[in-house]
């Protein structure tokens, strides 16, 4: 009897193995099924609304561990610490280096999703450098508070461009030039120096940028701070400072443009952006597909449907943001403008060659900040 029953528990274990044996091969192809399936990057959006009184400013910390895209994901994650409960409505992404630039928005998409998040939408620009070696993004942000935090409105300042034709010469005096522009432009919106909530220096070197880092520090010392090497071999010295400032009184109209005394008169470009508006419509980049004027338009056009998408006009633009890749292309979006907008009341904005952009064969990119 006690043969009889380890016979059988015999049969009955190897009875078990056979069958664990047949469902291994199933197994195995519904994990190499699974691996092989990838999930597509949602799609961000084009254009997004942001009420005015609530919008906060970010500057995400820079980091030089690993390559582009674990510091992408660091970068995220420093953003989600800096907004909290604010939900984000835009980002600014400049990327230094070799790095493909797209992955930024596939991790952003990527990011946002698993979090269960609104995709923001997404301005992406490879730059020539960032001020820490080894550094390969930083991201700017535009989110939307749960509170009000500019109760009388948003001044939004162009970038003035301070230039010398030699690559070589020095950028700290072309720096102080364009933080003395940016000075008297607070000053038309009836801000103070308290008051500005972001500045973005956009340099053609980042030698002595410490030098830079703590004028800025000093005299904006509320602000989100970055700077930007434009290029990676600029033809020329530049340096332009842009901001954003909380108004201190309501402005009378939804959007205004005021001049800054002192500053050359720019047939293009207003120095200083008053919008009093309930809303605010941010726009991602719009590319420019080629080098030909033609190629410029068809960008300023599809500008125009997505603005026509959420109920404004490219008369309704407060601030444009351009990014050429040459000196040729920057002279056609110059012209192309002058065309578009009303001459007497040009949008605010900041105009400088950029290294390059996600598409091979894009000309420039726009994007902007429309009145509702």
């Amino acid at each position: 009897m006690v043969r009889a029953g380890a016979f059988w528990r015999f049969r009955l274990v190897a009875l078990v193995c056979g069958l664990s044996l047949l469902a291994l091969p199933a197994q195995r192809k519904k994990k190499e099924e699974e691996t092989q399936t990838l999930q597509l990057p949602r799609e961000l959006p084009g254009s997004l609304m942001g009420d005015t009184r609530r919008l906060t400013f970010y500057v995400t910390p820079l980091s030089n561990k690993g390559l582009l895209s674990p510091q992408i994901r660091d970068a995220l994650k420093a953003l989600s610490r800096q907004t909290g409960s604010d939900t984000v409505l835009k980002i600014r992404a400049f990327v230094a280096g070799s790095g493909d630039v797209r992955r930024v928005r596939d991790l952003v998409s990527e990011v946002f999703t698993d979090r269960r998040l609104p995709l923001p939408v997404l301005s992406l620009v490879r730059s020539g450098g960032l001020p820490l070696e080894g550094a390969q993004v930083v991201l700017e942000a535009i989110a939307q508070s749960r509170k009000e935090v500019n109760p009388s409105g948003l001044a939004f300042l162009s970038g003035q461009v301070a230039g010398n034709p030699d690559p070589a010469n020095p950028v700290a005096p072309l720096m102080e030039q364009s933080l003395s522009a940016l000075r008297r432009e607070v000053k038309a919106a009836g801000a103070e120096p308290a008051d500005v909530l972001r500045v973005t220096c956009f340099l053609s070197s980042l030698e002595n940028v410490s030098t830079a880092r703590q004028l800025l520090e000093t005299e904006y010392p509320r602000a989100a701070r970055d700077f930007v090497q434009t290029q990676r071999a600029p033809g020329r010295a530049v340096a332009a400072c842009e901001g954003v400032a909380r108004l201190r009184s309501a402005p009378d109209s939804r959007l205004s443009f005021a001049p800054a005394e002192g500053l050359p008169g720019d047939a293009g470009q207003s120095p200083v952006a008053l919008v009093g508006a309930r809303q605010v419509v941010l726009t991602g980049t719009q590319i420019s597909f080629g080098y030909q004027e033609q190629d410029s338009r068809l960008a300023f056009d599809r500008l125009k449907k997505e603005l026509d998408q959420s109920g404004v006009s490219l008369q309704d633009i407060a601030f444009a943001h351009y990014y050429p890749l040459s000196s040729g292309i920057a002279a056609q979006v110059r012209k192309i403008r002058a065309e578009v907008f009303d001459p007497a009341h040009p949008p605010a904005g900041t105009m400088l060659q950029f290294e390059g952009l996600p598409s091979m064969d894009a000309g420039f990119a726009v994007d902007v900040v429309a009145v509702k």
